[in-house]
């Protein structure tokens, strides 16, 4: 068995509906978890690893960066899509080069920013990995939303193409399509081409909450009802291997 899939645990849910992370098999394909944060989620009960998140400028100080530097052994997420929050490459690689290197003294890996799949994403994290040439990240992360599995398939190529030396983490994947049909299908197609793809190390299918993140994002995708209980979409995720529609 391959086990790649991150569960995408939204953090309103350790709020919303904890009891349904007990209903999550972490024992198929679905190996890990995360939730935006650095904060695990106590619902979790140590059942799968945690993949923590320096989310932003303003968690690389206080009560958020405390939890990351006593955070040992594990795969640190570093800025989420920070080309759309006013991060600048120079303020990021500042950062990564005086405080998140040195995360790797407890045994931790280190991802990338994950950035969106467009021209200002990718010339953000060409900038950045030029700047932290000398303490290069352990991943590459990245971000993709479509409608057509084929183009995101030759984005993560691309990606793969650009920086060989980093397994890929795509911390965020989902169709955009309206209807159930297209995003099974996308979804299965990349879902075991991703499984079969040595350079992709994880990815986390969007999204595991119970209300609709925005409307960018399509309601046919989501992982989980407005009740809390879990989509046949989410079921195949956690149990299927290979995929089918």
């Amino acid at each position: 068995m391959t086990q790649k899939r991150c569960l995408l645990w939204d953090y309103t849910n350790t709020n919303n509906c904890p009891g349904q992370m007990d209903q999550v098999n972490f024992n198929g394909p679905m190996h890990s978890i995360s939730n935006w944060n650095a904060w695990t989620p106590p619902e979790l009960k140590g059942r799968a690893p945690f993949r923590p998140m320096i989310h932003d400028a303003g968690k690389l100080s206080g009560n958020d960066w405390a939890i990351i530097q006593r955070t040992q052994n594990s795969i640190i997420h570093f800025f989420n899509e920070p080309e759309r929050n006013g991060i600048s490459t120079q303020q990021a690689a500042d950062a990564w080069n005086s405080q998140v290197v040195a995360l790797r003294n407890q045994g931790n890996k280190l991802v990338s920013p994950s950035c969106a799949s467009d021209d200002a994403g990718h010339a953000w994290i060409a900038d950045f990995m030029s700047k932290v040439a000398s303490n290069p990240p352990d991943y590459l992360g990245m971000h993709y939303y479509g409608t057509d599995g084929n183009a995101a398939i030759q984005e993560i190529q691309n990606m793969h193409n650009l920086y060989p030396n980093q397994p890929i983490i795509v911390s965020e994947i989902a169709s955009t399509g309206q209807d159930q049909p297209s995003v099974v299908g996308f979804t299965v197609q990349v879902v075991n081409w991703m499984d079969s793809t040595d350079y992709v190390f994880e990815y986390g299918f969007f999204g595991c909450m119970e209300q609709l993140a925005d409307n960018f994002v399509s309601p046919a995708a989501q992982l989980m009802n407005s009740d809390g209980s879990f989509t046949d979409l989410m079921s195949k995720l956690m149990w299927d291997q290979p995929m089918h529609t």
